[in-house]
């Protein structure tokens, strides 16, 4: 006891002394639709050395949370709030209800609204999709640069193609790859964009601004569908998948159980798919070789922001955290079968220059159609298919379901929390068991950028942040006890020490010990109703609180223009 106590007084002596020395650099990296056991450091077999790199100097949370989808998760990580109270319930569409219009709304804040007045520059690059208006000339009271951001390069929807995404923007500007007298490569791929797009912010800032801290949040669109990967990261994985779902899911839990990411006896949630009665092996696995190619070229640019960090002599004092949005994607975009007509219709040829918003695009911009259906084989511009189910709970190892719900394989998530002056050394390559959440990335970012959160902003009053600082989980210090919750597409959570009460969509509660069962597997419900009673009934008030309910909001009939309330408009 004596000797914790020790190293928890000097972890906090260091970390008072590199905040009085300089406030911190911040890197936030955000992947999307992986899962939990993707990364090597997570007992993936995909090659991430630059991520595992980071782990290994710095710390690993296995049991930190997301909202368990996209915009939720983005609105929630940008604001320190729940995705309801900042306006972003379900997607990028009004229901009617506060909690449900679909955009950021005047009574949050963001991360880089927070450190700009406390001396720092602050830069996004890649997926945005905290607002329903991705048009050329529409609004943008709701885009990077009038939410914070100094300099913004990447996507303000969703989805879109690796090789021409839609709704491409620079700084306030919607742009065209192809047109960007800024950046041509010899061959346009997003995630390289992204990449690129942070190096040269970090060299810009090191140039002209040295004496300032940096935000950076960086938002890569890999591995979300479409399965979209250059040819030589893709020859990386040739055969690596031929062994089919279970196997691949075996070999996850058995590092995971040695790395100590889970309990030695974890058990491993129903595997989905037989490999047997796959009949097309050959396009099965070239799914999975994809995927596993786009989360490798990530890691190859991530490798790129740590040298041009080292470089710049600016590693030491600068905090780096990588996550993901939600879990792994079972939705089937692209697989179901389709009609011969479809993949060989031609279309008229797109402009250079022309700006595109389609997410889904029909057609390439040589007028060829961009094929979906079982058999097309995915990886270049000219398809659009996602990795399907049976990848998907791969990916979640060992976790029960999938992006959507609020079960372990929904809202689990690495954190890797990498900062050589602020983290000891003693603590490199820990892994630390303590819950955390989206929630807590401002109150971190605050904390370590000696930040004031603010009482009110532009005369808006601000809703109070709802987490707390990971620094101590980071130091090896032990925060306390609380709840956290979820809510999702009437998916439903509240954790509470060890304890996770979770629900689909209009089922009953479920009760687990979630450090005795991550998969969820033994519902102690029935055994422990006055515990049941107890945390639904907390979850009830919270929902209240945080502008969830009424439960159904989000199937609910989208408001008519002009209805969103709050001065956003």
């Amino acid at each position: 006891m004596r000797s914790r106590l020790v190293i928890s007084l000097a972890s906090f002596l260091l970390a008072t002394a590199s905040l009085q020395a300089a406030a911190p650099n911040i890197i936030l990296i955000m992947s999307d639709d992986m899962g939990f056991s993707d990364l090597g450091c997570y007992g993936g077999e995909i090659q991430t050395p630059n991520l595992d790199r980071l782990a290994k100097g710095g710390v690993r949370l296995s049991q930190f949370y997301n909202a368990g989808r996209c915009c939720p998760t983005r609105a929630s990580l940008l604001t320190g709030l729940y995705p309801h109270q900042a306006g972003i319930g379900h997607m990028m569409e009004d229901r009617g209800q506060e909690g449900y219009r679909g955009d950021l709304n005047k009574r949050c804040v963001t991360i880089a609204e927070v450190l700009k007045p406390a001396g720092y520059r602050t830069y996004a690059v890649g997926k945005w999709h905290v607002t329903k208006h991705a048009v050329p000339k529409g609004p943008k009271f709701n885009w990077p640069l009038q939410r914070g951001f100094d300099r913004f390069y990447g996507t303000i929807t969703g989805a879109g193609s690796f090789y021409d995404p839609g709704t491409l923007t620079r700084d306030d500007t919607m742009i065209s790859p192809f047109a960007d007298p800024e950046y041509q490569p010899k061959q346009y791929y997003y995630t390289d964009a992204i990449s690129d797009h942070a190096v040269r912010f970090i060299d810009e800032h090191a140039s002209a601004q040295k004496d300032k801290p940096f935000f950076l949040y960086m938002a890569y669109t890999a591995a979300h569908w479409p399965m979209h990967a250059l040819p030589e990261d893709a020859a990386k994985y040739k055969g690596k998948y031929d062994a089919g779902y279970e196997s691949m899911r075996q070999a996850r839990l058995l590092r995971m159980r040695q790395m100590g990411l889970i309990a030695k006896n974890a058990e491993l949630s129903p595997t989905k798919g037989d490999w047997t009665q796959v009949q097309d092996k050959a396009w099965e696995t070239r799914c999975m070789e994809i995927y596993a190619a786009m989360i490798d070229r990530m890691d190859q640019g991530i490798g790129r922001v740590v040298a041009t960090l080292e470089k710049n002599g600016q590693m030491q004092n600068t905090l780096i955290l990588f996550l993901q949005d939600n879990g792994g994607c079972q939705e089937a975009i692209g697989r179901q079968a389709k009609p011969p007509a479809f993949n060989k219709k031609t279309f008229p040829v797109i402009a250079q220059d022309a700006i595109r918003t389609d997410t889904i695009p029909t057609q390439t911009r040589d007028g060829q159609p961009v094929k979906q259906g079982q058999g097309i084989m995915p990886g270049g511009p000219n398809d659009y298919i996602g990795y399907g189910e049976a990848w998907a709970n791969v990916s979640n190892t060992p976790h029960r379901e999938y992006k959507h719900f609020v079960h372990e394989g929904g809202i689990s998530t690495p954190l890797i929390a990498h900062w050589p002056d602020g983290i000891p050394a003693a603590q490199n390559g820990k892994i630390e068991p303590q819950p955390g959440h989206l929630i807590d990335l401002m109150a971190t970012c605050a904390d370590v950028a000696a930040a004031k959160y603010p009482a009110e902003f532009n005369g808006q009053t601000i809703q109070p942040m709802e987490g707390v600082s990971l620094l101590p989980a980071f130091q090896g210090r032990i925060n306390g006890t609380r709840s956290i919750f979820w809510e999702h597409e009437g998916n439903r959570a509240h954790r509470l020490g060890p304890w996770k009460l979770v629900a689909n969509e209009n089922k009953p509660w479920e009760l687990y010990h979630i450090d005795q069962d991550r998969a969820e597997l033994h519902d102690l419900a029935a055994a422990e109703p006055e515990r049941v009673n107890a945390m639904a009934a907390a979850w009830e008030t919270w929902a209240a609180r945080a502008q969830v309910l009424p439960l159904g909001t989000w199937k609910k009939p989208v408001a008519p223009q002009g209805a969103q309330s709050g001065g956003d408009k």
